[in-house]
């Protein structure tokens, strides 16, 4: 018997020195995220503001509202008049032939008529009166811009929507680290109290094994939630658009998320608030803007001109610019379609059919907004009523876990009821830390399914 107890004492320091070694292992994996080089800490607002900034995505939104500003600019420099400045050069070998009648009524007269070298510079100038092309283009290119800020707002939704999710889920690792970390030192406690009270014949060897299996166990689950801290930041930065080589914490109120956690669900589903909706709102009024283009196509373009000529003429090319011819005219265009093979008149009904294409993907968006909607709020629900038992249940099973705790090293109850006792706490902790981050998170769903989540900056 005392050999064996030599052994348990052996085999006990072995343990603890395991312990130790894993929970050192454990801390400094965390500190690694929370004390390198004391950077800064974000709270999710100030994450969210930075993401506004620097998010990759939004910003390419954001040069996508420039783009559509410069191909306005372009589309609409037609109404400005255009001038152009031109010259050409012409050397004859062989002076073209001119025939002359014969004032007799002989045949004609052939000769060679014109100057060997000509350089003519020519100014033109023109101005557009009427185009149909140019009216579509000054009615759209509002559109065009609305189009360009409501894809904007879209993808600063989806961001704050993405960033405030991935804070939630890196919030909810660390909070169960810290939930393990307090469960393995009270396992590492009942380690040391079922060894002693082995030693002194109170309890049998089964109970301290089951002491050590369970504190194992918690140490197991503690070293994967302290790996999974690290991908989770990426993830974070990813989103974000933070630099991967720099490093920041997060930081929280606990007592402003509790009182961000409701919601109110009596308000009403308006389409409206949702931006998709709103951008297949522009898009029907796109397409009827190109439907009006092909109603007017039949009208004629009209525009002014001006030429000006200033020519030099001369047989001996070195004597070329001696003198000079100069020369203008203007006058009035005007190109009427009479007939273009029907292309007017079919272009006229594709677009017809893509408005009714527009029409029922309204309808359809409709139908998955409502959708999204209701799965949203039901999940909101269910999520809150989960975190209020979750709530209940922690507190009961702290009780519980103290009564049965005290109970045991009077040597009431055996080492089962504590590991009993043990397995609901840690249950009832990591479960209500997770009802509390699914209800934050299913809060940011049900904001976006109805258009409230705020993104202007």
């Amino acid at each position: 018997m005392a050999s064996k107890r030599s052994s348990m004492k052996v085999k006990f320091v072995l343990v603890l020195a395991g312990i130790v070694l894993l929970c050192c292992v454990s801390v400094a994996a965390i500190a690694q995220n929370d004390s390198a080089a004391n950077v800064e800490s974000l709270t999710l607002g100030q994450c969210i503001d930075y993401a506004l900034k620097r998010q990759p995505a939004l910003n390419q939104a954001k040069i996508g509202i420039r783009i559509a500003k410069a191909t306005n600019a372009i589309s609409l420099s037609g109404w400005l008049p255009q001038v152009n400045l031109a010259a050409n050069a012409t050397h004859y070998n062989t002076l073209p032939t001119t025939f002359i009648s014969d004032s007799l009524g002989g045949p004609p007269v052939t000769t060679h008529s014109g100057i060997t070298n000509t350089v003519i510079p020519q100014l033109s100038a023109s101005q557009t009166i009427f185009n149909p092309q140019l009216l579509y283009a000054a009615h759209s290119a509002p559109l065009y811009i609305r189009e360009a800020e409501e894809i904007t707002d879209s993808t600063k939704i989806n961001v704050v929507s993405t960033v405030s999710k991935t804070f939630y889920n890196l919030l909810l690792t660390l909070e169960q680290i810290n939930v393990l970390k307090e469960d393995t030192a009270r396992l590492d406690r009942n380690v040391m109290d079922t060894y002693h009270q082995y030693v002194g014949g109170i309890v049998d060897e089964t109970d301290y094994e089951e002491a050590i299996i369970t504190l194992n166990n918690s140490l197991v689950q503690l070293k994967q939630q302290v790996e999974n801290v690290t991908p989770e930041y990426a993830t974070l930065k990813q989103m974000m658009g933070y630099p991967v080589e720099k490093q920041f914490n997060v930081a929280f109120d606990t007592l402003q998320m509790m009182q961000e956690i409701l919601f109110d669900t009596a308000q009403s589903l308006q389409y409206e608030n949702r931006i998709e909706y709103q951008l297949v709102k522009t898009f029907k009024q796109l397409q009827r803007q190109q439907t009006t283009y092909y109603d007017l196509a039949f009208l004629p373009t009209a525009s002014v001109f001006y030429n000006y000529y200033y020519e030099y003429e001369n047989n001996t090319a070195s004597d070329i610019f001696d003198k000079a011819y100069p020369y203008s005219y203007f006058g009035l265009s005007l190109n009427i379609p009479l007939f273009t093979g029907f292309s007017r008149l079919e272009n006229r009904h594709k677009s017809r059919l893509q408005e009714d294409i527009l029409n029922w993907s309204e309808v359809n968006l409709k139908s998955q907004i409502y959708t999204e909607y209701t799965t949203a709020l039901a999940s909101y629900k269910s999520n809150l009523y989960n975190w209020r038992l979750m709530a209940d249940n922690r507190t009961r099973a702290k009780n519980v876990y103290r009564i049965v705790s005290l109970q045991y090293k009077e040597g009431i109850v055996a080492y089962l009821n504590m590991i009993v006792a043990e397995s609901n706490l840690i249950a009832s902790e990591i479960g209500y830390t997770n009802a509390l981050f699914q209800l934050l998170s299913s809060k940011i769903d049900v904001q976006k399914a109805m258009g409230v989540i705020p993104y202007n900056q």
